[in-house]
């Protein structure tokens, strides 16, 4: 593909995010104004260094680009409140005692917000015009893309009203809310409770905390957060999520959320058997162009993804690649989760073949023609050592759904090639070496 034509699918990318909603998820610095308004500003621009990672912007893409729920082999982990609880020896819904307190984890496109969606509208009297569910998001966007499942999932209930309590969303002093369900950030809702009287908190049926584990990466979110769990009667019911469940996420959970029922999913072995991994020598970045470039010559890759570690290096990458002839798509932090989104969608339409990136979309893109993944460049943490969790990420999106899969990692140096050494160690899975310029060994490894 022509760098005139790779630069004219960039506008095409471009073109598609304009029919997309206008969100944008940047850095922000909350400020509250005299009215409890939540106003912000804009911090500096990311480095072209490594991207840091940012927990919204990658769950928001999450939710844009899921189309179906995910296949999930992990097993579910269920720690019960009470030795008692019904739960052991349950043998009808009722005998339940719904509704309890809860805390669940589980990845992302695994039906979390269906879930808490429903236990939100079964709870509630539409009758009655007043706040009586309350769901916490830690971004304005993050909230919107939630209020727009609440809204499909009770268009069947028309006497159901939704209130955004968001940046931007100007209320009369003194005026009482009348919609039953409330979704909104920390910040702005804590002063809807406590500053400017809108809502009532104690009569509040169902608190939801979601993205708990995004929740606490946010400045001041976890604090305000237990603030409006404190206002809460006692009987309100307690539901708290999160993608991830470390130590911090734990702790925080038990601060708002007592007494609680606990699903989680087990930790797997982390497992790479339906994946080929090889690795490269080189002593320059033009010969890594040179061995990727040997290797599409010797081998039909129906799609690949290829992971660099800076912005700079991925735009590189991509032109040179576009003037060998590929379709080329580009994939960094810079630019908006929406135009994220929009390339991810053309390349798992096939429009582009090719999909240079840095870490940004490491995590949770399922496309089923991934056959080999490269890493232009190895993954490490900001000290310099090994990150094994982002290369199994990484490598991990090609040998899904069944297929075999196969990783090809660059090395330029000793410093590399000690890295690759620990990554194997690691994972206790020999990784080969693959000369590049014998065509015969390259065809070899794609039987």
């Amino acid at each position: 593909m022509a760098t005139d034509s790779w630069a004219l699918a960039v506008d095409e990318q471009e073109a598609a995010v304009k029919s997309m909603t206008n969100l944008q998820i940047k850095e922000e610095k909350v400020k509250a104004d005299t009215n409890g308004i939540i106003k912000t500003s804009t911090t500096a621009e990311k480095t072209d260094e490594e991207e840091k990672e940012d927990r919204a912007a990658q769950s928001l893409l999450n939710k844009l680009i899921r189309s179906n729920l995910v296949d999930n082999t992990n097993q579910v982990e269920v720690l019960q409140r009470d030795p008692n609880s019904p739960l052991y020896s349950v043998k009808s819904f009722e005998e339940l005692r719904l509704p309890q307190n809860l805390i669940a984890q589980s990845q992302s496109g695994t039906g979390k917000t269906a879930a808490f969606v429903l236990a939100m509208l079964s709870r509630v009297e539409p009758a009655e015009r007043y706040p009586q569910c309350l769901c916490l998001s830690p971004t304005y966007e993050l909230a919107l893309q939630t209020g727009k499942v609440i809204e499909q999932m009770g268009k069947f209930y028309p006497e159901l009203k939704l209130a955004y309590a968001v940046r931007g969303n100007k209320l009369e002093r003194g005026q009482k809310i009348s919609e039953q369900i409330v979704i909104g950030t920390p910040g702005t809702v804590l002063d809807w409770c406590s500053k400017l009287k809108f809502i009532d908190p104690k009569k509040i049926k169902v608190f939801v905390l979601d993205e708990a584990d995004v929740m606490i990466a946010t400045q001041g979110h976890q604090d305000q957060s237990i603030r409006i769990q404190r206002m809460l009667p006692r009987n309100c019911q307690m539901l708290l999520f999160s993608a991830t469940f470390e130590d911090s996420v734990w702790k925080f959970a038990q601060k708002v959320v007592p007494d609680p029922n606990i699903i989680k999913l087990k930790r797997e072995e982390e497992t790479l058997d339906t994946i080929k991994q090889y690795y490269v020598l080189c002593s320059s970045r033009d010969e890594k162009f040179q061995a990727l470039c040997n290797l599409y010559g010797a081998i039909t890759i129906a799609q690949a993804m290829i992971f660099c570690h800076t912005r700079k290096t991925a735009s590189w990458l991509a032109a040179e690649l576009s003037k060998e002839g590929h379709q080329v798509a580009l994939l960094s932090g810079e630019m908006m989760v929406e135009q994220r989104a929009a390339v991810i969608e053309r390349f798992r339409e096939g429009k582009e073949k090719v999909l240079v990136t840095t870490n940004v979309c490491a995590r949770g893109i399922d496309v089923e023609q991934v056959s080999v993944v490269i890493n232009f460049d190895l993954p490490v943490d900001k000290d310099g050592n090994p990150d094994n969790e982002t290369y199994l990420h990484r490598i991990g999106r090609t040998g899904r759904f069944g297929k075999r899969g196969l990783a090809v990692n660059m090395v330029d140096s000793k410093h590399s090639m000690n890295i690759l050494n620990r990554i194997q160690e690691h994972f206790n899975k020999k990784i080969e070496r693959l000369d590049t310029d014998d065509l015969d060994e390259i065809e070899k490894i794609a039987n």
